[in-house]
């Protein structure tokens, strides 16, 4: 499967953030001794989060241990934990004139490894099982050891390939935020 490459995130984090709808977030996971597994999904929902010009980003206020992330490569993941339960996992992407930038993966269509993530996730049922950052990190297993994985790498645990074309996005403004909510860095995939 092909793979959107380091020059696909170094462009403005709002044009990858829409451009990443349709893609395929894949995880390879462990389901016993030598057997690895993948576990995936279509990509649904995204945000974009800029640096200086946001304030609701985490790259606002400068560097940190935390964020020291959004500032390096592009196309890694980072990751982070939020309010001492969830994992929510990002994208660097950002223009090379701008000094950081990630997009939020919101949500996921699952589409390979359902069985798996569904017990990851102790659940009979496969409704929601995807549906918002920290649903689909505890699916796919990941976590903060995963931070700054390569996500253009071909071997790497955590990728991200090509998948569908989305023919309808919708666009709105950012949720579960108390800055900068007027900006309209949401994207949605509209189509059924």
């Amino acid at each position: 499967m092909a793979h959107p490459g380091f020059e696909f995130y170094s462009r403005n984090t709002e044009l990858v953030a829409r451009d990443l709808l349709g893609k395929k977030l894949v995880r390879t996971y462990e389901d016993g001794p030598g057997k690895p597994k993948r576990l995936s999904g279509i990509i649904f929902e995204t945000e974009a989060y800029g640096s200086k010009n946001d304030p609701a980003s985490h790259a606002f206020n400068g560097i940190t241990s935390r964020n020291a992330i959004m500032f390096g490569g592009f196309g890694k993941a980072y990751v982070y934990f939020i309010y001492g339960m969830h994992h929510c996992m990002n994208v660097i992407a950002h223009s090379p004139n701008n000094d950081a930038g990630a997009v939020l993966i919101r949500s996921l269509i699952p589409m390979e490894g359902i069985s798996t993530m569904m017990c990851l996730c102790n659940v009979k049922k496969d409704l929601n099982l995807t549906n918002g950052p920290g649903r689909l990190t505890k699916a796919l297993d990941i976590n903060r050891s995963h931070n700054g994985v390569n996500l253009t790498d071909k071997q790497s645990i955590l990728q991200i390939e090509n998948g569908i074309n989305p023919k309808n996005v919708v666009t709105t403004t950012r949720i579960g935020i108390s800055r900068a909510k007027e900006k309209y860095w949401r994207f949605l995939i509209a189509d059924d």
